[in-house]
């Protein structure tokens, strides 16, 4: 093939490249639904998402107690439930029965069983029960409650302890030692709040780019084929289109779009809302651009096999939920079945969601993630392949439609021309 050929198929290929994105951009800025899925759904849902997490932890929980043994020390021990944030004693019920309707009432999350013999058992130098019923069906009120009273119900133990010590004689350094032995420092790395606006909202982003791009192209390939948009892309002289620069032109036209609303995310979504920025963009950008090809090239695979719009809807939009799953986001990966795990990694959104945590959280470099961004690099060459096979067999399908229809085309004219000629016979000679 000379360089003449070679340079001729190529201006070809980028004639139907620009084509194909000049028509791609047309039916997206053109179509209010294609437009609210593509570009709209990632500002308003980051936004509503982190608006709805904005307060990140949960505060001022109401509890109820019975105090049974109503001395000095109960009262002591019930004035500390409300001296942290996360709860507050709101009732205090004269019997189990009364703090059981306002738990079901949904007034109080849960109850502090203080017994009779609370003091008598301090004073003896027993062992003293206090119950505790807490809301589990929530598990961040479950944690907020139990952690609250659990540290006063300690605190006031080791008191009551430090107490005895040093009406024993013990000086008050050597008391508080033989309570406490152990001195510890927490320090909650990446989250220090343990928000959980911080701890959700990184995946949950990654899996709205994800799906957005997988239902809006969806949409957008179900219209080219409802409509039979494809025959007004085929160039002058041509027959037909070119499987790859269909495609090609495609992705560029998602790509572009979604680098812009990423870059949005990444630096201005971000401050707004003071999640972690601990990644340098580089880092982050090498996770993104291949991450967003895998879903584009995933995207426009799965277009390939709708007829119309609506189906883009019907069948993508209940994976949402098991996305995120398999993601990791709400269940560590290591909680999971080993062939779940596997099957997550058929997904951008796993090795995706991973690395951008890493890397945009925790301030890992590129060298750290690099088994992830292979594996996204991965899913780009397969979902490459299948949106190149897939859109291959749906030019085929359409040019093979055209030339029906031409060949009918031609059939009926020839019927209507062979109508429209008179034949007549000749007239039999008389015997003579």
């Amino acid at each position: 093939m000379t360089m003449k050929k070679i340079g001729k198929y190529i201006s070809l290929y980028w004639r139907e490249i620009v084509s194909v994105m000049r028509n791609e951009y047309r039916e997206i800025f053109s179509d209010p639904g294609v437009m609210l899925v593509i570009i709209f759904a990632i500002f308003i849902y980051s936004t509503l998402y982190s608006l709805g997490y904005g307060n990140e932890v949960l505060r001022n929980v109401p509890i109820a107690v019975i105090d049974n043994s109503k001395t000095s020390s109960s009262r002591m021990l019930v004035e500390s439930f409300g001296s942290g944030p996360n709860a507050y004693v709101a009732y205090e019920a004269s019997d189990m029965e009364e703090a059981k309707r306002l738990f079901f009432d949904h007034k109080i999350y849960g109850v502090v069983y203080i017994p009779e013999s609370y003091e008598k058992d301090l004073i003896g130098g027993t062992q003293a029960n206090v119950s505790i019923y807490c809301d589990a069906s929530y598990f961040l009120v479950y944690r907020q409650v139990f952690q609250d009273i659990v540290a006063s119900i300690s605190t006031a133990g080791a008191m009551v302890e430090f107490q005895r010590l040093v009406a024993s004689g013990v000086n008050a350094p050597q008391a508080k030692a033989a309570i406490q032995p152990v001195i510890y420092q927490s320090h909650n790395l990446f989250n220090p709040y343990l928000g959980y606006g911080t701890f959700i909202m990184p995946a949950i982003i990654m899996v709205i780019f994800q799906q957005t791009a997988l239902i809006g192209i969806g949409m957008i390939g179900g219209t080219w084929r409802e409509y039979n948009l494809y025959k007004r892309l085929v160039p002058a002289g041509r027959d037909r289109l070119s499987t790859i620069p269909t495609v090609a032109g495609k992705a560029l036209a998602y790509i572009s779009i979604y680098l812009v609303t990423s870059v949005y995310v990444l630096t201005v979504h971000y401050r707004l809302f003071n999640y972690p920025t601990n990644g340098r963009l580089i880092d982050c950008m090498a996770v993104i651009i291949p991450y967003l090809l895998a879903c584009i090239f995933l995207g426009i695979a799965v277009s390939t096999l709708f007829k119309h719009r609506e189906n883009s809807l019907l069948w993508l939009l209940w994976t949402s939920i098991p996305v995120i799953l398999l993601s990791g986001a709400s269940l560590p990966k290591e909680a999971f079945p080993e062939w779940m795990y596997m099957l997550g990694r058929i997904l951008p959104s796993s090795p995706a969601v991973e690395a951008y945590i890493r890397v945009q959280t925790m301030g890992a470099t590129f060298d750290e993630v690099a088994p992830q961004i292979a594996n996204l690099w991965q899913l780009v060459f397969i979902y490459g392949g299948l949106s190149i096979i897939g859109m291959h067999l749906v030019l085929n399908k359409e040019y093979a439609n055209r030339t029906k229809a031409r060949l009918q085309k031609g059939m009926d004219k020839l019927g209507k021309l062979g109508k429209s000629l008179k034949i007549q016979k000749p007239k039999a000679k008389r015997a003579q």
